[in-house]
């Protein structure tokens, strides 16, 4: 046999063109449609023909062949991308009575109008937003705080439904488009994955979401590749060069530009409460039939116009919601009951489970909050118990079976001494808590570390829960203050650490020293000190040095702090460890509040006293905090007899009720808002 003409290398980019136009109807076909046209061994041999074609041809190689799904070499860090518009998240419904009350504010909203929903099944995996610029994939963004996502193009171009290129003519194409998504792991491949993971002696994903969540999250593409994650979009977010006036058609728009929506089958739409009654119990029927978990019902109202009259909150659209379905339950036995430790020294037990599949998840582990609640229950090794998943994610242990008591049963008694580091524990009197007051106890380092890290404290970026167990199981820190010796040389020894996340790191490490006081003081974990009462006491004290002098009585004057969390904050002074500690980070150069900037000059009327903000406000509360603050207003989270005025949006709760019991003067956002610029303040009606 002769061998085959070679081609000239015209002939070749034209075979190279068709075929990689053949293999992504193909991929179409199976990943949008399941409908495959051809055979596993039919779709490999185009796909190597055309791997083979471009080996020889490489200059011919673009981002958008199916080739190039695995979109390079292993990140270091994901850089952060800003969203065009915000990912907001969705209110949910968890009874029909919430529904029908969310459907009853739209209509007050648009009064004569006919509301039309388009429901959907509610994913149960990960937004993504991607951004087209004249049907380009420019780049791929999780939903992060609303705001900012991290930047996981690679992983996304590693699912093969996914266009790295939209259908269509250019000149038809929208300019800019942001689409919206939801990243799922199919329930059959999680099954094989955590199969595969047993075998190979790793840890099984504890649901599909995390399996898909984490697998995202991968530095590494070609690990991601081997995932099999795949995606649904549902809305688009900024949208220029085209007008799509409804849901209904934004949808089909999305399939014939080549993008995966949910299947004409599953879609529906709905006009009263009755219909979507109707719609929430069918899907209960199909949901187990997808191919995804599915945990609720997505309305949305259809006509954008609608939409644009509805307006939203600060975190979510009033013109869509969730009903989440209610939690399913499972029964098994209780093994073993172990203590964890809090970064305050807390022993919390927690029951270790017979693995149970619960709410699409298996479940092998619950908290037991503390003594007093398994006292309740009366908890016991041996036990059958019933699970549940509060709200489809944390398990808890609702009832246990008594009647399947054998008599082997053991009763379990909290331990005397730290399950960490075995010194001594205390119950604390004015809690049920049970505390190690070791400051040098491991599993507390981890945790006090995580917390003076996290976005709300320090904000360290980089220094998140991975990082922290590997420079404490290495020994490179042994208290916060531990945090400013890192350097490169130390930092080279925490495993699959790379120079530029080094670099980062410590970058990050060095911006943390400029934080404001009010951060320090919250990062410290000061018991009973969240991030209000830290905001008040550098409000008042300015600098550090004088808090720390304080007595009870000087402390009291401040609105935020009462009985409780005056002696909490002079006790945690006076232990020498936290002195040490804090010498220790004052040689280090952190801002103990002398370069704090100072308050804005507000030229307004002035809010001075003490605020209380309750229910959804057009903006979100540390903003509207932001501002009466500059007006030399002082805000607290609770009302109490010193309170002036309580701030209350739409669906304030609590708050109101005890704030007219006591007489506090109840302002509605437009008189907030008259009183700011001072127009007056209008006696509101608020229901």
């Amino acid at each position: 046999m002769s061998e085959p003409t070679p081609l000239t290398p015209l002939e070749a980019h034209a075979e190279i063109l068709s075929l990689r136009k053949e293999l992504q109807e193909h991929n179409r076909l199976y990943y949008q449609e399941a409908k495959p046209a051809i055979s596993d061994l039919e779709y490999d041999r185009l796909y190597r023909r055309l791997v083979d074609l471009e080996a020889l041809y490489p200059e011919w190689i673009t981002p958008d062949s199916p080739t190039q799904r695995v979109g390079g070499a292993p990140l270091e860090a994901f850089a952060t991308i800003v969203h065009r518009t915000p990912m907001l998240s969705l209110d949910n419904t968890y009874s029909l009575e919430e529904l029908d009350a969310a459907v009853a504010r739209l209509t007050r909203l648009m009064p004569g109008q006919e509301l039309s929903f388009v429901v959907e099944p509610k994913i149960d995996g990960v937004a993504i937003s991607l951004l087209y610029e004249k049907g380009r994939l420019i780049h791929a963004a999780t939903r992060g705080d609303g705001t900012r996502g991290d930047d996981v193009t690679q992983n996304v171009c590693t699912i093969p439904a996914v266009p790295r290129r939209l259908k269509g003519e250019p000149g038809s194409l929208p300019q800019l488009m942001e689409v919206r998504g939801e990243i799922y792991l199919p329930k059959a491949r999680f099954a094989a994955l955590n199969q595969e993971r047993q075998a190979a002696g790793e840890t099984p994903f504890a649901n599909p979401r995390n399996a898909a969540a984490g697998s995202l999250k991968q530095l590494d593409p070609a690990i991601v590749a081997t995932r099999g994650l795949q995606i649904i979009f549902y809305q688009t977010g900024a949208l220029e060069g085209a007008e799509w006036k409804d849901q209904w058609t934004t949808l089909e728009k999305l399939k014939a530009l080549g993008l995966p929506v949910h299947s004409v089958e599953s879609l529906r739409q709905v006009k009263n409460r009755e219909e979507m009654h109707e719609a929430i119990a069918l899907l209960d029927e199909e949901r187990h039939r997808f191919p995804f978990e599915v945990d609720g019902v997505v309305f949305k109202l259809n006509s954008f116009a609608q939409r644009a009259m509805a307006g939203m909150t600060a975190k979510s659209p009033r013109w869509a919601f969730a009903y989440k379905y209610k939690p399913e339950q499972g029964e098994t036995q209780v093994k073993e009951i172990t203590v964890q430790v809090g970064r305050t020294g807390v022993l919390t037990p927690v029951a270790e489970l017979e693995p149970v599949f619960v709410s699409g998840s298996t479940v092998a582990r619950a908290t037991l909050h503390n003594e007093e609640e398994i006292a309740r229950k009366d908890i016991r090794v041996g036990d059958w118990v019933v699970i549940e998943k509060a709200g489809e994610v944390i398990p808890a242990v609702v009832e246990v079976r008594k009647e399947r008591r054998t008599g082997e049963e053991k009763v379990f008694k909290m331990p005397e001494t730290c399950p960490s580091c075995g010194h001594a524990v205390v119950r604390d009197p004015a809690q049920v808590a049970i505390r190690c007051l070791n400051p040098a106890c491991p599993a507390q380092l981890r945790r006090r570390l995580v917390h003076f890290a996290s976005r709300g404290a320090m904000d360290i970026e980089g220094m998140g829960e991975a990082m922290v167990e590997q420079v404490v199981a290495l020994e490179l820190v042994e208290d916060i203050a531990a945090i400013y010796r890192l350097d490169a040389e130390k930092l080279a020894k925490v495993p699959r650490t790379g120079e530029k996340s080094i670099a980062n790191l410590l970058g990050a490490i060095e911006e943390s020293k400029r934080r404001p006081l009010w951060r320090l003081l919250f990062g410290l974990g000061i018991l009973h000190v969240g991030v209000t009462s830290a905001r008040a006491l550098a409000a008042h004290f300015h600098q550090l040095d004088p808090l720390m002098a304080a007595d009870e009585e000087q402390l009291l004057q401040i609105p935020d702090v009462g009985p409780v969390v005056a002696p909490s904050i002079i006790q945690f002074f006076e232990r020498p460890e936290t002195r040490d500690v804090i010498e220790r980070l004052r040689a280090s150069g952190l801002n103990f509040g002398e370069h704090d900037e100072p308050p804005k000059v507000h030229n307004g009327p002035s809010l001075a006293g003490i605020w209380v903000i309750t229910g959804t406000l057009s903006q979100s509360r540390d903003e509207i905090a932001a501002m009466i603050r500059e007006a030399g207003g002082k805000v607290t989270s609770a009302v109490s007899k010193k309170t002036d005025y309580l701030l209350a949006g739409d669906e304030a709760g609590s708050k109101l009720e005890k704030a007219e019991k006591l007489g506090v003067r109840v302002l509605d956002e437009s008189a907030f808002r008259a009183m700011l610029t001072g127009e007056g303040v209008v006696e509101p009606e608020v229901s």
